[in-house]
């Protein structure tokens, strides 16, 4: 019997692995320019531009920090060789920029003893970071804002679980919707959708879905925390309409009734609504104030990063938060990191209240 022999081809495959390789590096290079591929943090906030307050223009995000030869330029005055501090913030009107920053103020001596620089970065406007610097404290000189939130985006922060509305749902009714939220439907028509996305993927978070974290965080705020410093100073009045609050976690009065806390008296670990009645404080001011603070609400759902650089642009910590009111790995101790630089003391009570865990 005669075997059928397969025609040999006038071009026989390669046996070589080479061309296999030499493709699949050719895709990894086309990734890589096309920038899909992963940078470190270091390499995208080196690369990344924001706004200066102090001046209006665009300038790289980390001018004044970043110098010649992979040395870092100090923002208090002066160059040094040590470490950096890179804290990405939401929209500066949120809980958790004002929340965080109360807490880095703080510690700005701190910093600058332990040759630890400071470049804090959110998404908002010149008329937001002057603002928010006034409300903050934070020194503008550290402060830079991203209107567009490019920076966040090329960190591939969080923004939510990612939902949007329903091609069926009109926009007439997402407009009316928004309405009913802080900055109503946006003038540009072009724009409801868009915004009633972020909407709806920063309340999911609140609510907690796509939001690990988030719902543990707000119960701690009614319920207090043992383990946790005091979070009111007790001279603090915090006042939201008819209801004030205060001094510290004292008397408490909404329109004619006033009545106290039962643990007004007590010390040295954050009291129940103690940390909820410190929201409320932001709470007033960022609703009070929205339009200044948000020009964009498109990005309201986007989330911030906290990244620590040594003197050569090594990453020596990196958190994300996954949520809203999860701004730290260690909330009810948000500067916990920072011990081995500023001391345990300052890094885990900055605020300097009572803290019975501490003593």
């Amino acid at each position: 019997k005669s075997e059928k022999m397969s025609p040999t081809p006038s071009h026989p495959l390669p046996t070589s692995p080479w061309p296999r390789r030499g493709f699949r590096l050719l895709v990894l290079a086309l990734i890589s320019s096309s920038g899909l591929a992963t940078l470190s943090p270091y390499r995208v906030l080196r690369s990344a531009k924001a706004v200066d307050p102090r001046t209006g223009r665009l300038a790289p995000a980390l001018s004044s920090l970043a110098g010649a030869s992979a040395s870092w330029m100090n923002p208090f005055g002066g160059s040094t060789a040590g470490r950096s501090i890179v804290v990405i913030l939401p929209q500066l009107g949120e809980f958790d920029s004002s929340e965080y920053c109360e807490q880095l103020v703080a510690i700005l001596d701190d910093l600058k003893a332990a040759r630890i620089t400071l470049r804090v970065i959110g998404i908002g406007d010149v008329g937001a970071a002057r603002r928010f610097s006034r409300f903050t404290g934070l020194p503008e000189s550290c402060l830079r804002v991203d209107p567009q939130a490019r920076v966040h985006r090329a960190l591939c922060l969080h923004a939510g679980p990612g939902w949007t509305w329903p091609g069926a749902v009109p926009d007439i009714v997402l407009g009316a919707l928004l309405q009913t939220l802080p900055g109503g439907a946006p003038d540009d028509k072009a724009l409801i959708r868009a915004v009633a996305d972020a909407w709806l993927n920063y309340l999911l978070m609140c609510a907690g879905i796509g939001a690990p974290g988030t719902l543990s965080e707000i119960f701690r705020g009614y319920f207090g925390d043992k383990s946790a410093p005091e979070r009111l100073a007790p001279d603090a009045v915090v006042s939201a309409g008819p209801v004030t609050i205060g001094p510290g976690v004292g008397p408490v009065k909404i329109g004619p009734i006033t009545y106290n806390n039962p643990w007004k008296d007590e010390a040295g670990y954050q009291r129940p609504v103690e940390l909820a009645t410190v929201r409320l404080r932001n709470m007033v001011e960022i609703l009070g104030n929205w339009d200044e603070y948000v020009s964009d609400a498109t990005h309201i759902a986007r989330r911030g990063a906290t990244f620590m650089f040594g003197p050569s642009g090594e990453l020596l910590y990196e958190y994300r938060s996954p949520g809203v009111l999860t701004y730290s790995e260690t909330m009810r101790r948000p500067l916990s990191f920072l011990a081995p630089y500023i001391g345990k003391e300052r890094a885990l009570n900055p605020l300097k209240l009572d803290d019975d865990n501490l003593s």
